[in-house]
C-alpha cells in the first residue's frame, strides 16, 4: 500500500492535471519526486480531464495514508490547473513562499489561517508542487493551482486545526512523504535514534527540547529555541524521557500545546488520543489542587472538551484559569521527573512551557522558567 501524506496526493492529482493539459495522456499513477532526493515515488490518480474548452483540467486523487484512524483516509482531492501569460519566469524556489510562476489558491476544504486568509501549507508540500510542475510548464506560462478538498471542511472539525489558528478546512502540512505513524514502535524507535545521534555530538551541551508535532516544531523555531537541540517526538513522550536520562541531557525541555502535555500532568506518558484521554478528568483534578470554587469545577467536569471547559472558565474567572495552566505546568516537571526515576536514578531537570490556542505561549513551570530564561527568552 502507498503511505504518503496528504501533500503528496495533492501534488500527484496537480501534476496529472497538468500534464493532461499539456496534451498527455491520462496516467493512473504520477512519478512524484521529491526534495533532495534521487529516488522517485509512484502515486495513484483516480481521474483527469479537461474543462472549457481546453482552458484548463481537473485530475482526482485520494488520500490514502495506510493508516485506519487517520482523519486524512480516504479523502478526496481535486487539483484544478490553467495556464496563464508570465511575463517573467524563475525556477527558484522563495523561501516560505511560492515563486512567481505559480498561483497557489487554497479552494473549498483547505485550512487557512485565520489571522491572514493565506493557505495553511507547509514548505516541503509547497517544494512538492514547485519541483514537479515546473517541468512540464510551458514556456512564457505561469500557472494556476486551485485544491479542493470536497469533505475537508468537516474532517477539521475532529483536528485540533482551530485551536492553532487555522479555519475552513484540513491543512497541507507535512515534512516528508511517508507518513509518520506517532502511535507506533518504529516512531519511537526513529526518535531514540535521533535522539542518540544528537547527544554524542562533541558540541551537545546537554540540553535538549521535546516538542509534538508539527505545530509545536514551528512555533519552538519561531520562539528562538536551538534547532540543533529540538527532537519532535510524536506520542511516546515515557520512554523519551527516560532515553535522555540515559543519554546524558541534563537539561530537557517540554514544550508543546496544552492540549497533549495536560495528560503528563496526570500520569499519562503515551499521549495518543486512541490509547488514553482522561484529560477532562485531569483538568478537574488540577482546578481541585488550586482551589477552585465548586461550581467552576463543576463547569470542566461537564465540558465536552479540554478547550471548551477552558474557554467557559476564561469567560467566567480568567484568573482561575491562569491558576490552573501554571499548576498544570508544575505537574507536567514533578510527573515527569518522577517517571524518569521510577526506572533509574537521574537528576536530570525537566521543564515544561506551554502554549494556547492562539499559538501564544503562555505558561512554563518552575524549571521551564529557568531555561528559557538561561536561552535570553521572555515568555509574553
Amino acid at each position: 500500500m502507498n503511505e504518503y501524506t496528504l501533500p503528496v496526493w495533492v501534488v500527484a492529482a496537480a501534476k496529472s492535471a497538468t500534464n493532461i493539459l499539456i496534451g498527455n495522456q491520462f496516467r493512473d499513477t504520477e512519478i512524484i519526486d521529491l526534495p533532495n532526493q534521487k529516488e522517485s515515488i509512484r502515486v495513484p490518480v483516480c481521474s483527469s480531464a479537461l474543462l472549457d474548452n481546453g482552458e484548463r483540467s481537473l485530475a482526482v486523487s485520494h488520500c490514502q495514508s495506510g493508516l485506519s484512524l487517520d482523519i486524512t483516509r480516504g479523502v478526496e482531492i481535486w487539483a484544478y490547473i490553467q495556464f496563464n501569460k508570465a511575463s517573467f519566469q524563475s525556477g527558484k524556489i522563495v523561501e516560505n513562499a511560492f515563486p512567481n510562476w505559480l498561483d497557489f489558491h487554497a479552494g473549498f476544504g483547505v485550512g487557512k489561517f485565520e489571522s491572514s486568509g493565506q493557505a495553511c501549507i507547509s514548505k516541503f508540500a509547497r517544494d512538492l508542487l514547485c519541483i514537479n510542475l515546473y517541468p512540464l510548464l510551458p514556456k512564457g506560462r505561469s500557472i494556476k493551482v486551485e485544491i479542493v478538498l470536497p469533505e475537508g471542511k468537516d474532517r477539521a472539525l475532529k483536528t485540533s486545526n482551530e485551536a492553532f489558528g487555522v479555519v475552513d478546512g484540513l491543512s497541507l502540512i507535512g515534512t516528508q512523504a511517508e507518513v509518520q505513524i506517532s502511535a507506533s514502535p518504529d516512531q519511537l524507535k526513529n526518535c531514540k535514534k535521533n535522539l542518540q545521534n544528537i547527544c554524542s555530538k562533541s558540541t551537545f551541551d546537554g540540553c535538549l527540547t521535546f516538542v509534538i508535532g508539527e505545530n509545536g516544531m514551528d512555533l519552538a523555531l519561531k520562539f528562538g529555541l536551538p534547532a540543533n537541540q529540538i527532537i519532535k517526538t510524536g506520542n511516546w513522550l515515557g520512554p523519551l524521557l527516560v532515553s535522555a536520562a540515559e543519554n546524558g541531557v541534563k537539561r530537557l525541555l517540554l514544550f508543546g500545546y496544552h492540549g497533549k502535555l495536560v495528560k503528563l500532568s496526570g500520569g499519562i506518558f503515551h499521549t495518543h488520543h486512541h490509547l488514553a484521554d482522561g484529560r477532562l478528568e485531569i483538568l478537574t483534578s488540577l482546578a481541585v489542587k488550586e482551589g477552585i470554587s465548586f461550581d467552576l469545577i463543576q463547569l470542566i467536569s461537564k465540558s465536552t472538551s479540554v478547550e471548551n471547559a477552558l474557554l467557559i472558565l476564561e469567560a467566567r474567572n480568567p484568573e482561575a484559569v491562569s491558576l490552573i495552566w501554571r499548576r498544570m505546568a508544575k505537574e507536567i516537571e514533578i510527573q515527569s521527573w518522577s517517571y524518569v526515576n521510577r526506572y533509574m536514578s537521574s537528576s536530570m531537570e525537566i521543564g515544561s512551557v506551554l502554549f494556547d490556542r492562539k499559538r501564544q505561549i503562555r505558561w512554563a513551570g518552575f524549571d521551564g522558567l529557568k531555561q528559557i530564561n538561561s536561552l535570553g527568552l521572555i515568555l509574553k
